[in-house]
């Protein structure tokens, strides 16, 4: 089992998690931890906060000469806005925990409701840690995820296909031409005409001081059949991708392959028909399963689906109520993206890829990275038997 846990706030010192679980012997650097990092402060309709940023990993444990020891691996990386808020934010007694306090929930966050819930007459301290900044470790996290799937042959990739009323057109890119459109794109659309149009969106919605919700895709290919389960409800695997992905803030809904357009055709028209060759073993003619069947794989690509929704701190603000005073205001903002749909895609990357190394461990274990090679290659060469 392979488990991570986070912690450290938005403008607290640093972002810290522990990752355990990983097999000895599996090649990790900081280079492609900081590539994925990078890629989340990216894209068109990125607010303030960014420029402030430059996310750098140091790996604290775990890892010696660029591969794990499979001993816990710790990461850490630094706020840089700390050095502005460190008497604000202090853990220590006589701290200035009293500047700045906040007692304006704002609309569409988690200010009021855990305001409420954990008893905080300072907002502050829910907005801290409820903050998207959180997701700047996941990712990292993630990224070790992905380190393991490059050994498996297991690739991942992200692509938006809607920002508010723009739609990509639907299309059949191989995991490489994907990686290429989206790098190129400053919205991360492989549809270039679509892509014009939704900078087009941003720009529009940033001059009226309103913001933009939107869809990704995330696809994985190279998955073996057989990873998760139909035994058990938790151990479904759409389950528990549909929990990763709808855990990032800011999402609202999951679909896996066809989803919620299924609901329109008739079964004949939904489900995939089986073949078989004596290559390849059996395959599907179609995927609108979206790689899932039974909360198992099937073999064809996974294909998974999350709406984000728009940004809710608004330029032209929302009324809300003071928590002290009982007062009514407008919402006000210091600074806020238009649209993070692009960023929320590289973590429903990092998500994705956690949820399916979690599957390939639980499926052929193994203490070091060679062993759980082996023995995927004999389960492949098996299900190419069946």
């Amino acid at each position: 089992m392979i488990r991570f846990l986070t912690a450290g706030e938005s403008h607290g010192p640093c972002l810290v998690a522990i990752v355990e679980g990983f097999p000895a012997g599996m090649r990790l650097e900081t280079d492609s931890v900081n590539l994925q990092l990078s890629r989340r402060q990216q894209g068109y309709g990125r607010g303030g906060r960014m420029q402030i940023e430059t996310d750098r990993v140091e790996f604290l444990s775990g890892v010696r000469g660029g591969l794990t020891l499979g001993s816990p691996i710790a990461l850490k990386i630094e706020n840089r806005d700390w050095t502005n808020w460190e008497r604000i934010m202090s853990p220590e007694p006589g701290s200035d925990v009293d500047n700045k306090v906040v007692t304006r929930p704002r609309p569409g966050h988690a200010d009021l409701a855990g305001a409420t819930k954990y008893g905080h007459r300072d907002i502050r301290n829910v907005l801290e840690r409820a903050s998207a900044r959180e997701t700047a470790v996941r990712v990292a996290a993630g990224a070790v995820a992905r380190a393991l799937l490059d050994d498996m042959e297991i690739d991942v990739i992200s692509h938006v296909v809607q920002i508010g009323p723009v739609k990509a057109a639907s299309c059949q890119f191989s995991v490489m031409e994907l990686s290429h459109l989206v790098a190129v794109s400053p919205v991360s659309c492989a549809d270039t005409v679509a892509s014009a149009q939704m900078v087009r969106e941003i720009d529009r919605a940033r001059e009226q001081g309103d913001s933009l919700g939107g869809v990704f895709e995330v696809v994985a290919d190279g998955l073996p059949p057989g990873l998760g389960s139909y035994v058990h409800w938790d151990r479904r695997l759409d389950g528990r991708l549909a929990r990763a992905l709808i855990s990032i803030p800011g999402i609202k809904g999951v679909e896996i392959g066809l989803g919620f357009a299924g609901a329109e055709v008739p079964g004949s028209s939904y489900h995939d028909p089986i073949g078989y060759n004596g290559d390849e073993g059996f395959f599907r003619f179609s995927n609108r399963a979206g790689g899932l069947e039974g909360g198992v794989t099937n073999g064809e690509p996974l294909i998974l689906r999350a709406v984000m929704k728009p940004i809710p701190t608004l330029y032209s603000p929302l009324e809300s109520v003071d928590i002290v005073t009982k007062e009514p205001f407008q919402a006000t903002v210091e600074r806020s993206d238009v649209c993070a749909v692009p960023a929320a895609a590289v973590v429903g990357e990092a998500m994705t890829a956690w949820e399916l190394a979690a599957a390939v461990m639980e499926k052929f274990g193994g203490d070091t990275v060679d062993e759980l090679k082996l023995r995927l290659s004999s389960y492949r060469n098996y299900i190419r038997q069946v």
